[in-house]
């Protein structure tokens, strides 16, 4: 279950109070006049079903009360009540494979920013994999992989070509543009010091990498796991089902190969500077079709439902138009 709070003029709070009374997704409704000074007007509390949330949300917008007040949107981690049982049961689906349309896109949007932390976040995860790969290391490749933060720009991209948003299409690339070149430099920059230290093992050069060669060698494999593990990490993202994330960047090696690109060209190993970079393109590319295709199926199905739920008689209780409504009259229902 989700937990709605709505925060809307009176007019607004009438008609989002009829549809959330009617609608058998919500439970737990709650009208608090006036209890909202900034901006001034009702407050809604309502609990909702996961599977109809974007659904409603998508009513609720309808009535533009995110122009004129808020909808905040809360996960509930318990909730002991027959009302909200018969809600889920309401709601066709399981809670778990139930998508937020504007939950992903909220999610999404946050992991896109090109912060400080971010190219920061880029550039230590790649000197982790420097280390690693000078030390043939496969657990401190497996922890560069867990630190990096790319995943989340790539899964804003994809989201960003489904639901057709330019601004976090632009943002997403943005961070990518700029996080992998400032973390390659830094890997050749680091690597050169250690160089013409001393410090790295002779048998870095001198006898290859038995553990972590596969880096700089794409192959068949190499699409098979970055294309299930995009589709893995989509369905993370989307659903309840979080806890798959960790594994799916602990399968791709974007940050590996990119840190491996900067220890290459360090010691001028010009061969394994393509294999390094043809095997972040595989993942980059391979990620992003996987990505856009598992996240397209799941915006059809959506579609689907809300095509059906836009002739819902639940809609007429907040006054909101049904299929065969011209655009003119879906702008004009809550004025």
């Amino acid at each position: 279950m989700l937990h709605l709070r709505i925060v809307a003029p009176p007019e607004s709070a009438k008609k989002a109070l009829d549809l959330l009374d009617v609608s058998g997704s919500a439970c737990n409704v709650i009208l608090l006049e006036g209890a909202a000074l900034k901006p001034e007007g009702d407050v809604i509390l309502a609990d909702v079903a996961r599977e109809d949330a974007s659904l409603l949300l998508s009513d609720l917008k309808e009535l533009e009360i995110p122009r004129d007040g808020s909808i905040a949107i809360e996960e509930i981690d318990l909730e002991l009540s027959d009302a909200a049982d018969r809600a889920d049961r309401h709601a066709p689906g399981l809670p778990s494979d139930a998508v937020v349309w504007e939950e992903v896109e909220a999610r999404t949007s946050e992991q896109t920013e090109l912060s400080i932390s971010f190219v920061l976040f880029m550039v230590l995860a790649m000197q982790i994999a420097m280390v690693g790969i000078m030390l043939d290391s496969t657990i401190l490749i497996i922890g560069a992989m867990i630190v990096g933060p790319e995943f989340g720009p790539i899964a804003g991209f994809c989201v960003a070509v489904v639901n057709k948003r330019s601004g976090l299409a632009r943002r997403s690339g943005k961070a990518l543009l700029v996080g992998f070149p400032v973390g390659i430099l830094a890997t050749i920059l680091a690597a050169l010091v250690l160089k013409w230290s001393g410090a790295v093992p002779d048998s870095f050069e001198e006898e290859g990498r038995q553990f972590t060669d596969f880096i700089a060698n794409p192959d068949i494999f190499s699409v098979i796991v970055a294309v299930t593990a995009g589709a893995a990490g989509m369905l993370s993202l989307t659903t309840a089902k979080s806890g798959a994330l960790i594994g799916v960047l602990v399968s791709v090696t974007t940050i590996p190969a990119a840190a491996n690109i900067g220890v290459a060209t360090a010691y001028e190993n010009w061969d394994d500077v393509g294999g390094a970079t043809a095997q972040l393109a595989v993942n980059l590319t391979s990620i992003f079709a996987a990505g856009v295709f598992t996240l397209f199926i799941q915006r059809r199905f959506y579609e689907y439902r809300r095509k059906q739920h836009l002739s819902d008689p639940e809609r007429e209780a907040a006054g909101l138009p049904d299929e065969g409504a011209t655009p003119n009259q879906k702008a004009t229902v809550s004025r």
